[in-house]
């Protein structure tokens, strides 16, 4: 089945089976690697992208209900060598450790800054929900995206 769909401010059309799951895409057909599979249940949150601006789970949607969406993934979030904000805010504030989670937290903070800019510690933790890090204890990301919030809103 031939689908058509805008990654990372790029436009692709690729013909792919009809039940090829989006991180799946990703992954295999785009080569965009930084996109992780970890439960393939939407329990883990390690796939999480943004489609059509909302953070979703790719593990659990077919690359054909994509089709025509706009799609960014972790390696969209960089202006070429500058890093995005958050990147940067989960960089100094060591808001990783494994790094295997990172991507779908970093892609959850967008979604929870672009919902509420500047949101509390209990809102932060809350908009998390669902995405596991089996490494920090999420203090560190929590600080991250506070700090990326601040950062956005100067």
């Amino acid at each position: 089945m031939q689908i058509s769909l805008t990654i990372n401010g790029k436009s692709h059309s690729n013909d792919i089976e009809p039940r090829m799951s989006l991180v799946h895409y990703l992954r295999e057909v785009m080569d965009l690697t930084g996109t992780h599979v970890g439960c393939d249940t939407s329990g883990c949150g390690a796939c999480t992208i943004t489609l059509d601006g909302n953070a979703v789970k790719s593990c659990t949607l077919l690359a054909v209900q994509a089709d025509g969406c706009e799609i960014m993934t972790i390696e969209g979030m960089a202006n070429g060598e500058q890093m995005h904000p958050i990147q940067e805010a989960f960089k100094e504030n060591h808001g990783l450790q494994c790094g295997f989670c990172t991507p779908g937290m970093v892609m959850t903070a967008v979604d929870i800054l672009k919902s509420n800019p500047n949101p509390t510690e209990e809102e932060i933790r809350h908009g998390l929900e669902g995405n596991f890090c089996r490494c920090t204890g999420y203090h560190n990301i929590v600080k991250s995206i506070q700090q990326a919030a601040e950062q956005l809103n100067s």
